[in-house]
């Protein structure tokens, strides 16, 4: 049989940092603290789910099972009051598992290539693109630049209103058709046609 491999101190610590980081980077989590779909205390459960991940590298006695992390992945995402059909958990659960074992190899690359991207990548949002002087800068080009954060490139769906669902649903299908015209959805709200670009490009 063979002998049951233990994290040292060190690779206990960097994989916790790797852990936070890999978390920190997952869309459907961060979407759900930014919104407090959890609550007020949101930010405390996505940082408990790095605490209770990490115990259950460092301190399971039974072998430990992709399926059993995506189960603590989606209860968590559920105490956050959010669905994920995006095959994300199952995404963020193989990254882990993953790197649990470089970590166990004393091998760590995939957190240092991590923690360089996230300082690039924490840089990026603070930088506000500003509404050209040139061709036509209209209201409503700065209107949604100002409400929807500029970021064109996103492909997460807004959030449902809450009056409406207690579960927000994150979905990162872009084979579902887009609507061509306004119109008025059943639950009142109306679905508004995405603007075409006058052969302009971003």
């Amino acid at each position: 049989m063979e002998a049951e491999r233990k994290l040292s101190a060190e690779a206990g610590s960097i994989l916790q940092e790797g852990i936070g980081l890999v978390l920190s980077r997952w869309s459907a989590l961060q979407l759900a603290v930014e919104n407090e779909w959890g609550g007020r205390d949101s930010r405390r459960k996505a940082e408990q789910l790095i605490t209770d991940i990490f115990s259950w590298f460092n301190h399971s006695k039974e072998p430990l099972y992709i399926d059993d992390l995506e189960d603590m992945l989606n209860e968590a995402m559920l105490s956050l009051n959010t669905m994920t059909e995006d095959g994300s958990i199952e995404e963020v659960a193989e990254k882990l598992m993953i790197m649990h074992e470089e970590c166990l190899d004393c091998n760590f690359k995939s957190i240092e290539s991590l923690r360089e991207a996230n300082h690039r990548r924490v840089a990026v949002p603070h930088v506000r693109e500003v509404a050209n002087d040139d061709d036509d800068s209209d209201e409503e080009n700065d209107d949604r630049d100002h409400c929807m954060g500029n970021d064109d490139s996103s492909n997460m769906m807004v959030d449902t209103p809450e009056s409406h669902s207690n579960v927000n649903v994150v979905s990162m299908s872009d084979s579902e058709p887009k609507p061509k015209l306004a119109a008025e959805a059943e639950d009142g709200w109306e679905v508004v046609a995405p603007r075409r670009h006058k052969g302009r490009r971003n």
